[in-house]
């Protein structure tokens, strides 16, 4: 079983065009663009980052800019879209074919980052067998089922390069499904 790895993300100083896992910028579209609509708004979601699935597939996370309920994980505000070959969530109201749409900013690229003095890292990237650090409780889907999807990533709002409101010093937890195919995504503060 692998651990996690401790990641932090450094400006890319340019546009980052590759499918590589990444905060900010543009998405890179392995398929046609799909960009989530907010349930609240019906505007585009704002783009937080792309990260690198088994597969050769890449998750793309994004979150309604000031919308209520955030955090809940398939409340229409937030989204994970996977490609190729995943679906759009059914809680999902919608997609654009966007090429551009709200981001988090510039760039920043995924580097192996350093535990902090207790030897822990609140921002990480999953993958198999990898156990998210919850602020509040366990909240991982399909874990009632007997299925629990798969971690892809743990981001601390407070080391992240640019801002995101995951409420007070709170972590984001992008998730994949055990086929592989949908994801989700929420966040915890304290």
């Amino acid at each position: 079983m692998a651990g996690p790895v401790p990641v932090e993300f450094v400006p890319a100083g340019r546009a980052v065009t590759e499918p590589v896992t990444k905060v900010g910028g543009r998405p890179v579209w392995l398929e046609g663009a799909q960009w989530p609509l907010s349930a609240e708004s019906g505007e585009p979601m704002e783009f937080i980052g792309q990260f690198e699935v088994r597969g050769g597939k890449l998750a793309y996370v994004f979150m309604s800019e000031g919308a209520q309920g955030t955090f809940v994980p398939d409340g229409g505000e937030n989204a994970v879209i996977v490609q190729p070959g995943g679906r759009v969530p059914d809680f999902v109201v919608g997609v654009r074919e966007l090429a551009e749409g709200p981001t988090l900013g510039e760039d920043h690229l995924a580097v192996p980052g350093k535990p902090d003095e207790d030897g822990e890292s609140w921002q990480f990237l999953g993958g198999p067998g990898v156990e998210p650090l919850w602020l509040q409780g366990e909240e991982t889907p399909g874990a009632e089922e007997g299925a629990p999807w798969e971690l892809l990533a743990q981001l601390d709002s407070t080391a992240m390069p640019v801002h995101v409101n995951f409420g007070d010093a709170g972590i984001g937890y992008a998730f994949l499904s055990p086929e592989g195919d949908e994801g989700r995504f929420l966040w915890q503060c304290t």
